[in-house]
């Protein structure tokens, strides 16, 4: 397993939530900026949200503000994507990433990403 490990997705009906995690392993992950990203079929890539490892300043794509929540548990070393009001466009496979960095939120060159996590929106 790499640095970033994504686990989480599922399928969900629309409207529905879902919890991806993304654990960090080989530094603290309060040290380095983190992002989502996904990818959907046929699509580019996508920023979904980020959190400062400096301050936990939190970003988040229009796409997704107010349905989306990252956040960070540092005694486990693990980022989080709450996901709720889920739609069928959200369908993609999530990945958590990092510029190995500070001061890189939003992500717009990853330099690792993780093995991604599938989320399926439908009834």
């Amino acid at each position: 397993q790499g640095p970033l490990v994504e686990s989480g997705g599922g399928l969900v009906q629309p409207g529905g939530s879902l919890r991806l995690s993304c654990a960090a392993s080989g530094f603290a992950l309060d040290y380095y900026d983190i992002g989502w990203f996904r990818q959907a079929p046929g699509k580019e890539r996508e920023g979904v949200s980020c959190i400062s490892g400096q301050n936990g300043r939190t970003y988040y794509a229009d796409s997704v503000k107010g349905r989306f929540t990252i956040s960070r548990e540092i005694a486990k070393n693990t980022v989080y994507l709450q996901m709720n009001s889920l739609k069928p466009e959200d369908t993609a496979v999530y990945y958590c990433a990092t510029e190995w960095g500070r001061g890189t939120c939003p992500l717009k060159s990853p330099k690792y990403r993780g093995q991604g996590t599938q989320v399926t929106v439908s009834s």
